[in-house]
């Protein structure tokens, strides 16, 4: 059989990842990370997938909202599926490496990351789930037990909500 360190002490990063992106918060990430870590432990004979990032990431949601719903039930106010707009991507991306362009993609990074802590949290885990542990939508569909099309709506819809938190924050910095 194979065993726990191996199959799911590699994610530990992704773990703590999604919790803090859930929470906005280093101790209750950790502290949703350890809770997580033991239920998945606890359960590792249940584990079927030949991923277990998928199966280790639904523990952590699960655990985090919980948690969310516990300490912070202002998080989880529910939101408009119907609203948003279509999906807009923008990357920034610059093969210059001069420290000007450096210090203003590490601004551009931290204005990005402002920006999605400011979303509601269903919009942000798909977003994270998505453009930072680039997972699958079928992954993501199953890690937060919504349809794909929920998952790919709720994405250009976080998309949108980001993309306009960032030009507001552009205009506002100018």
């Amino acid at each position: 059989m194979d065993s726990f360190e191996r199959r799911v002490m590699p994610y530990l990063d992704a773990a703590y990842n999604l919790a803090r992106w859930l929470t906005r918060d280093d101790h209750d990430a950790q502290d949703i990370v350890q809770e997580s870590m033991l239920r998945a432990f606890r359960y590792f004979g249940s584990l079927r997938e030949a991923d277990a990032r998928p199966w280790l990431l639904a523990i952590v949601r699960n655990t985090g909202y919980t948690w969310l719903e516990r300490n912070r039930p202002a998080d989880l106010q529910p939101f408009d599926e119907a609203s948003g707009a279509e999906m807009e991507s923008a990357m920034w991306t610059s093969p210059e490496t001069n420290p000007e362009v450096i210090v203003l993609q590490g601004a551009q990074r931290r204005m990005v990351a402002q920006a999605l802590e400011e979303l509601p949290v269903a919009y942000r885990e798909v977003l994270v789930l998505r453009e930072l542990e680039d997972l699958s939508y079928k992954d993501i569909a199953r890690i937060s037990g919504t349809p794909i099309g929920t998952v790919m709506s709720r994405l250009a819809r976080g998309r949108e909500m980001l993309r306009r938190t960032l030009e507001i924050r552009m205009r506002r910095a100018s």
